[in-house]
């Protein structure tokens, strides 16, 4: 089969599409066709070397943790689906065109491999940190860097549970936000005053890394309150940094039932192929995203 693999840590320079085996599922697993695989902030982090707090990667390294297609082998000890399903999950090295995987749900009535790919990470991040963060019904959340993926994952959860949302990103995105059912405002000079006007912060989580930690801080009155998924250097501020993943068969449960119910949709801003995956990393690292980025195979 065909996937992708590096061999080093480094930029999306390392990235090559290799001939490989095809993984094979072990018991309690699954392993799917892959038809779309997501493209995530993580997988270009741990691409980089970056230390996550996860399991250290040895090398060569398949990329990508997201994906959606058709069950083609059921590991031992697995009885809810059966080869032939349709399902969205996490696993290991999926940007691939077979991949095996640890957990997953039955892709909803309606949704595409291309749109179900997407959802996982994004989903199991956006829990993660809402709860951390502490954040209630009735409060108000604020999210920096909110038009992407995750961002968006986190301002419909949010709303769906009461709870009021300000999100900053970039001009083009306001609209998007607002789409959203949040109140929005530009990130640059003066963003601080910007949300200052918008209404009191109960807490805030920084999920693009742009320098916004002791703004964040300053709004809410307690770095406790803040939670940050991009900025490597928040806990010499006392703020929590998170990545590593939680409960991700709860985080499926949960994307499928709001995309039923109509409560979670995020676009797809650009499809790549297997051989584009370097150039996807390239355009996810620049940031400005509208939703999510998937590779089809």
């Amino acid at each position: 089969m065909k996937k992708v693999s590096f061999a080093e840590f480094g930029g999306p320079d390392v990235l090559h599409l290799v001939d490989a085996e095809e993984p094979h599922a072990g018991p309690g697993h699954i392993r799917i066709a892959v038809r779309a695989a997501g493209v995530n902030p993580v997988d270009w982090r741990i691409r980089e070397g970056q230390k996550l707090g996860a399991h250290p990667i040895e090398l060569p390294s398949g990329v990508g943790l997201d994906a959606a297609g058709v069950v083609d082998e059921v590991g031992e000890g697995v009885e809810e689906v059966e080869v032939g399903d349709h399902v969205f999950g996490e696993g290991s090295s999926t940007y691939a065109e077979f991949a095996v995987l640890s957990a997953w749900a039955r892709m909803p009535e309606g949704v595409t491999f291309e749109n179900a790919a997407g959802y996982p990470s994004v989903v199991e991040t956006a829990l993660r940190i809402i709860r951390e963060v502490g954040v209630q019904p009735g409060q108000t959340l604020l999210v920096s860097g909110a038009s992407g993926g995750v961002g968006s994952a986190v301002l419909q959860i949010a709303r769906d549970r009461g709870i009021t949302v300000i999100g900053t990103a970039g001009a083009a995105n306001q609209d998007y936000l607002r789409s959203l059912g949040a109140l929005a405002t530009t990130y640059g000079e003066g963003w601080v005053e910007r949300v200052r006007q918008l209404g009191h912060v109960d807490a805030a989580l920084d999920l693009a890394g742009s320098g916004v930690i002791r703004g964040l801080v300053d709004l809410t009155g307690n770095p406790q309150k803040v939670i940050s998924i991009a900025d490597l250097g928040a806990p010499e501020l006392g703020v929590r940094f998170s990545g590593v993943a939680g409960n991700v068969p709860e985080a499926l449960t949960v994307a499928a039932d709001l995309i039923a119910r109509g409560r979670l949709h995020i676009p797809i801003e650009k499809s790549y192929t297997l051989a584009d995956a370097a150039t996807a990393h390239i355009n996810s690292q620049t940031g400005h995203t509208r939703g999510r980025r998937v590779i089809v195979t």
